[in-house]
């Protein structure tokens, strides 16, 4: 896959196969005529929204607890949310779209950099998950796993590693690369595999695990290990195989 083909795929990914969450994310100023004109009015007032939950704050339990939910979704990716919008005022890429503004950042946009990225990756992490998951994937995603990993097992292992090595806070991906083979990787903080001109290695991520204390501790303290078994009880993996196709 080439790289503009890739960051094509990349946004149609994020903001085509996943409509449910980022569609929901940003939103236009109200009652402007859809004129050239008030296209670009609406572009230049785009502010950022919280998506609404899939499913209930106590669905995921037991293995994600209802107050972590209430926490994690109304509390901290509101919060990144808020923050982004207060970033982009005056900013270069104010009026981009989510998928745009995390290809775009780098090292020097921290504020953009860390709360679109929170932003991002929360709306992707909500999706990934469903109550009653945890089934092994089907079709092209599973053929490209095992042959990418040897097993579903060897991906859940090297998954797993990325999630509970990873120093600090930050997350756990499966992506899909520029060269459009599945790799796993970890990304500190809320960075992710979309910024190209900031991680080692770019790609179009499938599938997040977010391991920051917040996400988990109130249920398992300092397991971490506990929390990543749990998560593979309820990844959807139904809606992760119908993106990867759309990626093809």
């Amino acid at each position: 896959m080439k790289r503009r083909q890739f960051v094509q795929a990349g946004t149609l990914f994020t903001l085509g196969a996943m409509t449910s969450s980022l569609a929901a994310c940003d939103t236009g100023a109200s009652g402007t005529e859809d004129t050239t004109a008030g296209k670009a009015e609406k572009a230049a007032t785009k502010t950022f929204t919280l998506p609404e939950l899939p499913y209930a704050h106590n669905a995921l339990a037991p293995y994600i607890d209802e107050q972590t939910m209430q926490i994690h979704h109304g509390k901290h990716h509101a919060g990144y949310v808020r923050k982004l919008n207060a970033a982009l005022e005056g900013h270069a890429m104010a009026g981009k779209n989510l998928a745009e503004i995390v290809q775009s950042v780098t090292d020097k946009d921290t504020g953009v950099r860390n709360n679109g990225g929170g932003h991002f990756n929360h709306s992707l992490f909500w999706e990934v998950m469903q109550p009653g998951g945890g089934e092994v994937p089907a079709g092209k995603l599973a053929d490209a796993i095992n042959s990418t990993f040897t097993s579903f097992d060897g991906f859940k292992e090297q998954f797993a590693k990325a999630a509970a090595t990873r120093f600090g806070s930050g997350w756990a991906w499966l992506s899909v690369g520029e060269d459009g083979k599945l790799f796993v990787s970890s990304t500190p903080n809320q960075d992710n595999p979309m910024m190209k001109n900031i991680v080692e290695q770019a790609g179009a991520p499938l599938l997040g695990l977010d391991v920051w204390e917040h996400a988990y501790y109130l249920n398992y303290q300092n397991r971490r290990k506990d929390y990543i078994d749990s998560f593979f009880k309820i990844i959807n993996w139904e809606a992760i195989a119908k993106n990867y196709t759309n990626l093809g």
